[in-house]
């Protein structure tokens, strides 16, 4: 059956920085676009940060767009999600999806980043 984990969340400083990890397995990996989304307390799923099965394109919305880069390892079924210049505003727990945002199948538990001093 299809999984997806994400590890790698955590508590750090503003202007810190954390990687985020998405292990997938029940499935061709590398045949699917992945996404990161995001949901802070009290908000709805928040698209973070696209990447393409072919070519490896990369979407990113605005208000990550230069602080974070997504990336994938195919050859290791993981995603990836490098946050710099971390904000409080970037508090969420972040999941990484199969899919576009718009139409995704399968969602992980996600992982949970939280930014303060």
């Amino acid at each position: 059956q299809v999984q997806l984990v994400e590890s790698g969340g955590g508590l750090v400083q503003p202007g810190g920085s954390l990687r985020l990890s998405c292990a997938a397995s029940g499935f061709t990996f590398s045949s699917y676009t992945m996404t990161w989304v995001r949901q802070a307390p009290g908000k709805g799923l928040e698209w973070v940060s696209t990447i393409t099965a072919r070519f490896y394109l990369t979407t990113y919305a605005d208000s990550v767009k230069g602080r974070f880069t997504i990336s994938r390892d195919n050859a290791k079924n993981t995603l990836y999600l490098d946050l710099t210049s971390l904000k409080p505003e970037d508090t969420a727990m972040y999941y990484c999806v199969r899919g576009p945002s718009s139409n995704y199948d399968y969602k992980g538990q996600g992982t949970q980043v939280t930014v303060s001093s």
